[in-house]
């Protein structure tokens, strides 16, 4: 599959497929996406300390370091489990410039994402597990995991470029493996993604969105509070 890297409007690199004319992360700044999306609207949302997290999509791992440096700023516990269907070679994650912009001191963990065993927790810190999974999400009713959710950050390619990864089935699957209370976010609004996260059995609300976007969309299960 060819990828092409570009930059984003913060600065920050993104990778585009010409294939299926779609971008990994927002144009007008991935690391401003990410931060606003997932750990500010999702994983800082979350009150305990022991936090597990499934990410649907692996891709830049820029999610997963993200949370990596936040875990170990507040010292919660994260659990990150992260399936994905095509990693990224070896080369074009080289040239990603996450690390240099958000933390050179830590672009030894961001390798570390990427180089570790696929199908294996592995401590990266202290504070941080990571277990990448290497299967197709969308074939949920093939797939089992060990232990329940806090946080889910769903961040597939877009509906109209990845439609079997928004349909009911998922997203009940997701329900189902949510521990009370937990948090599902995703950067697609569309009203029919916010129907059938209801339908599954999340209370959503719409949240402003990151610059270039108007909204996003956050649920929880079994509760109408929101931080």
């Amino acid at each position: 599959m060819n990828i092409e890297l570009e930059i984003t409007g913060d600065g920050s690199h993104t990778l585009f497929v010409p294939s299926i004319n779609e971008h990994y992360h927002s144009t007008y700044g991935a690391i401003t996406e990410t931060m606003h999306v997932y750990i500010d609207a999702g994983l800082r949302a979350c009150l305990k300390s022991t936090v597990n997290i499934l990410e649907i999509g692996f891709g830049t791992g820029l999610n997963a370091f993200l949370s990596l440096l936040d875990a170990e700023k507040t010292a919660k516990a994260v659990f990150y489990t992260s399936v994905e269907r095509y990693p990224l070679p070896a080369d074009k994650v080289k040239k990603l410039n996450y690390a240099s912009l958000i933390q050179p001191s830590a672009t030894n963990l961001f390798n570390k994402l990427h180089d570790c065993e696929w199908e294996t927790a592995v401590k990266i810190t202290p504070h941080f597990t990571l277990q990448k999974r290497k299967i197709d999400f969308s074939k949920s009713d093939e797939i089992a995991f060990n232990s329940g959710f806090d946080v889910i950050f769903f961040d597939a390619f877009a509906p109209e470029k990845q439609p079997e990864m928004w349909t009911q089935r998922i997203f009940n699957f997701i329900f189902a493996l949510c521990n009370p209370h937990a948090i599902i976010t995703t950067y697609c609004a569309k009203g029919i993604v916010r129907r059938m996260l209801q339908s599954a059995g999340f209370t959503v609300e719409r949240l402003a969105g990151p610059p270039g976007k108007r909204e996003i969309l956050r649920g929880r299960k079994e509760s109408t509070f929101f931080p």
